[in-house]
């Protein structure tokens, strides 16, 4: 079944949860009186896809990035090794090459180095997954696509608007497909929440209220310490953390933006902020270090957070990550760091006929997952990525959908509530077959939401409201 029938077709779906970093604490609970009647909307028409891919043949299919995401996605080889067969790697990491070479056992003439190696040698697969760093989408995809692959690239697609619309033309002009990781779309939750709008149960929609709370460790991982610090070396945080919020924004309200407003700045991670006698490290005898939720030595040592960026470690061995923490910019102190990514984002939203919506990004949360309300002419949804509640203005009863409640244990683990392996058995299809209407996250949807980004910091910058 094609992505858009199955979307036209599917009541409910049921999924395993997100897998959450080891420093994400539990989400609230849902209300007592609601919890009674909890997953009673499970019973209302339940659809579920496998996650294997309904293919003829085995895809052939080379990776360029095999980091954390670039694994993510190849893992569905493993999985499903008679759908997918990982053929070739690029990394400039010789180590990661390696590790994705002997887990999918990738000949050594097949491993190649910067990605401009593997686009020096005719196409030899039938499709390709970028999954590089943000500043390294742009150049290889329209490589790729010009070779004849067919593409899955990770989020955000570029760095400018413009290298966007470049990338759209380049798709067009080779006829290949081209889908952003837009993960979230094909989440079990969101197909579910997407269907209780459309199908009119909260009547007209009127507007939306989606917060991303970032998690306080996470931020100071990734965009305070990390390689997503710098706005200008990668993307801004709107898109580099947020592109899938405005995405599912957009996609939800099933209409173009027509103006956006938005406002933030770094409120806590500067300088000016730092407490007396904080030095440049954590690991030299920082005063604070003992009551200080931003620790390294605390997220990384004790509680083991987010040691996948470090390769070839024991985590076990404490005196090893400390030495990387004295080594790596992962030591620095959160105060006494080059960011310029905002701490705290809000933005408005006007869509073609009258729905808004409005978006918050904040870093001081201690849990992560997305929070979103939906507000209809006849009632509303709350729900945070685990569960929504439904309640009917007229009988004023309420009804709860839960991911947990007839569980399909082929989901569970999966990534993004199970979008992850989810998007990647749609992009395996469409290529299958050279259907790009088997993907709800073609590039040329995809764009949409990423251009609501870039004028979303436009519109940070200047203090005026802008058009997409």
């Amino acid at each position: 079944m094609k992505r858009r029938d199955f979307l036209k077709n599917i009541g409910l779906a049921a999924a395993g949860a997100a897998v959450a970093p080891e420093l994400m604490a539990a989400s609230p609970a849902l209300p007592a009186e609601d919890v009674k009647i909890k997953g009673e909307l499970n019973d209302v028409n339940i659809g579920f896809r496998s996650l294997k891919a309904d293919v003829k043949r085995q895809l052939t299919v080379v990776i360029v990035g095999a980091g954390n995401r670039g694994t993510v996605y190849t893992d569905y080889a493993l999985k499903y090794p008679d759908v997918v067969k990982i053929v070739g790697v690029s990394d400039i990491n010789p180590d990661r090459a390696q590790r994705m070479a002997k887990k999918h056992n990738i000949p050594a003439d097949r491993i190649y180095g910067d990605f401009h190696e593997i686009m020096a040698v005719p196409k030899f697969a039938d499709a390709m997954i970028i999954a590089t760093p943000d500043d390294v989408h742009f150049e290889p995809c329209m490589m790729a696509l010009a070779l004849g692959y067919d593409v899955l690239l990770e989020k955000p697609m570029a760095q400018t608007a413009e290298q966007c619309r470049r990338l759209l033309a380049q798709s067009r002009k080779y006829g290949r497909i081209l889908a952003t990781c837009h993960v979230l779309r094909y989440a079990p939750y969101f197909l579910a929440l997407r269907h209780f709008i459309t199908n009119g149960t909260i009547g007209d929609l009127v507007s939306i209220q989606h917060m991303e709370p970032i998690q306080y460790a996470h931020m100071s991982h990734s965009y305070v310490r990390g390689k997503w610090r710098d706005s200008k070396q990668t993307t801004p945080i709107i898109l580099a953390k947020s592109c899938h919020d405005l995405d599912i924004i957009r996609w939800l309200v099933d209409s173009p933006c027509e103006s956006i407003v938005a406002d933030g700045s770094i409120y806590l991670f500067k300088e000016s902020m730092a407490p007396a006698g904080a030095p440049a490290r954590c690991t030299d005898g920082c005063p604070h270090e003992a009551n200080c939720p931003y620790s390294a030595i605390d997220i990384y040592v004790r509680k083991k957070g987010y040691l996948y960026v470090f390769d070839n470690l024991d985590k076990n061995d404490d005196n090893a990550i400390m030495e990387r923490l004295r080594t790596t910019e992962y030591g620095r102190c959160v105060y006494h760091c080059d960011n310029d990514q905002p701490d705290h984002y809000v933005a408005d939203m006007v869509f073609k006929g009258g729905v808004t919506s409005s978006f918050t990004m904040d870093a001081f949360t201690p849990w992560g997952g997305r929070r979103t309300r939906v507000m209809g002419t006849r009632g509303m949804i709350e729900g945070d990525m685990k569960s929504f509640t439904i309640t009917d203005f007229r009988t004023r009863k309420t009804s709860v959908w839960n991911m947990d409640v007839n569980e399909v244990a082929e989901y569970k683990g999966a990534g993004h509530g199970g979008g992850d392996l989810a998007l990647f058995r749609d992009f395996v299809e469409a290529v299958a077959y050279q259907d790009p209407a088997r993907l709800s996250s073609t590039v040329d949807v995809s764009i949409e939401s990423h251009l609501m980004g870039f004028a979303a910091e436009k519109s940070r910058k200047s203090g005026r409201k802008e058009k997409p």
